[in-house]
Formats: structure tokens, sequence, C-alpha cells
């Protein structure tokens, strides 16, 4: 039974120290071999490697990946014309080179994204000392780019190579400080009502310039209505009695008596209608005609 648990335990530590000895590097990230403290190998193919147990060697893994920076910092920069301006900007890089990058960088990617945020920043305060905010949000926003690339490559590449490579530099956002943006945006306000103030006293103008002219033209248009009517009504008129005098001038006491009728008529227009008059008046006289003229055959 001891000699059972004796090969039972035997191998639990073969497999442990077996275990220890085997390392898989991912197709993602760079294997490096330490020896003692020092590094002996960078795996860069993946798959299964051997090794001696710890602590004669150990393994750590740095990402060969491409890599994200953004800016986290807020503090603003100034321009050519001492405009403070806060940008927000981003890095891809990659690690090419993982002995010199631990030798002078660190042990991690959080190592070299300090280091090359703080480098980027730099490019970043010198080249836009150099340039007015109109260039900032021009097409020399893309000069502006490469110029930072250039000096963010010239550290990281000189005397003591970090072993990293950037891809690309990209500004993705730039704007003037919080307190400079409000006084903008209440001038850009001011402006637009002003503006709007004008356009609307314009429209006004416009607005009372056409009803008086409707105005006038309608004044025009009745009072030449007007004449026009009352030229066609005197025409009328005239006409009417030049009808009138011609037909009258026919048979004057038939003319005479076809008044009286219409006169009559008109007075007794309602049977409440009471009129005191004399019968002798001229008015009764076509009456008084028609009377004599009925009681002449009794005679």
């Amino acid at each position: 039974m001891n000699r059972v648990g004796f090969i039972a335990s035997s191998l639990l530590v073969l497999l442990a120290l077996l275990s220890s000895m085997l390392f898989v590097v991912d197709q993602r990230q760079f294997g490096v071999l330490y020896a003692l403290g020092q590094i002996k190998e960078v795996i860069t193919e993946p798959g299964l490697n051997f090794k001696l147990p710890p602590p004669f060697q150990n393994v750590s893994y740095i990402d060969k990946r491409l890599l994200t920076l953004d800016s986290v910092d807020t503090e603003p920069m100034l321009t050519a014309e001492k405009q403070r301006v806060v940008i927000d900007w981003y890095v891809r890089w990659r690690i090419t080179d993982p002995q010199a990058y631990i030798r002078n960088v660190g042990l991690d990617e959080n190592a070299g994204a300090n280091q090359l945020n703080r480098v980027v920043r730099n490019a970043f305060q010198e080249e836009i000392n150099k340039r007015t905010v109109k260039d900032l949000l021009s097409l020399k926003r893309e000069a502006l780019m490469a110029d930072v690339k250039r000096e963010v490559l010239e550290v990281v590449k000189g005397a003591k190579p970090w072993g990293v490579d950037v891809v690309d530099v990209r500004i993705t956002r730039a704007d003037y400080v919080d307190a400079i943006t409000e006084s903008v945006y209440r001038r850009m306000e001011a402006e637009r009502k002003r503006v709007a103030n004008e356009l609307r006293s314009t429209g006004g103008a416009e607005g009372e310039k056409i009803r008086a002219d409707a105005d006038r033209q309608r004044e025009v248009a009745v009072a030449n209505a007007y004449r026009d009517a009352q030229k066609i009504k005197g025409e009328g008129d005239a006409e009417a009695a030049r009808i009138y005098a011609e037909a009258f001038g026919r048979d004057p006491q038939f003319a005479q008596f076809y008044r009286s009728l219409e006169a009559y008529k008109a007075s007794f227009n309602k049977k409440s209608d009471v009129m005191v008059v004399d019968p002798s008046s001229e008015f009764f006289k076509a009456m008084r005609g028609s009377g004599a003229a009925a009681a002449a055959p009794k005679k």
C-alpha cells in the first residue's frame, strides 16, 4: 500500500514538474523566456515550448497586437495666437522588439502606454504652439498629425530604442476650453438673434409695403369701378330720360295722367297710410278730371 502511494505521489510530482516545464505561446503574444532574471530568448511563433522549471527559467508574455492609446489628459494647450484649446487624440502602436522594450520601457504594455502618452502630449504641445486654431480645423490638421508622429518616432527610435512602432496618430476633437466655448456660444446666439430680428424687421417692412400697395390698388380699383358705374348709370338715366321724353312727347295728356297714377301708387302704398291734403290741389287733378268725365253722361 505504501508502494502504491509512493508511485502515485511520484507521478503527481512528475506531472507538476512537467507542467512547469511546458508553456504555450499564443499567436497574439510574444513569449519572453528568462534564465535567472536575464532574458534568454524571445519566442515569436505560436505553439508549445519547453523550459527549465522555476526558479531556473520563467516565462512572461507581451502583447504583439496593434494597440490603441487614447488621450486622458484634459489640460489645455496654447496655440500660436495664445488661444487655449483642448484636443482629444489616439495613437495606434505595437511592440516590435520585446527585448529592447523590456530593457528600456517596462515589463508590460501599461508601462509603454504611460511613457508614450507623455511623449505624444509633448509633441502635440510643441506642434500646436506653432499653429493657429484655424490650422487645427482645416486641412492643415493632417500635416500637424504627421509632424507629431514624426517627433514621436524620433523619440521611440532614438539612442535607446523602445522596441515599439507608432503606426498612426490622430486627432479626434479640437475645441476651446469650456469658458471660451461658452463665450463663443453666447456670441453665436446673440449674432443669430440679431440676424433673426433683422429678418423679422425686413419682413415686417416688406409686409407693410405689400399691404399698402394692395390697399392702394383696391382703392384705385373701387374708384375706377365707381366712376365706370356712375358713367354707365348716367348714360342709362340719360337714355331713359330720352325715351321718356320721346314717349311722353307723343301724347302729353296721357303722360301727365300716367305720372299722376304713379304718384298715387307711391303715396297710397299701404292701407294704413293716411294723408291730409286739399282736394282742390293739383295732386288730385287727374281724379277730378276722371270724376267729371264719369258724371257728364248722366246729365
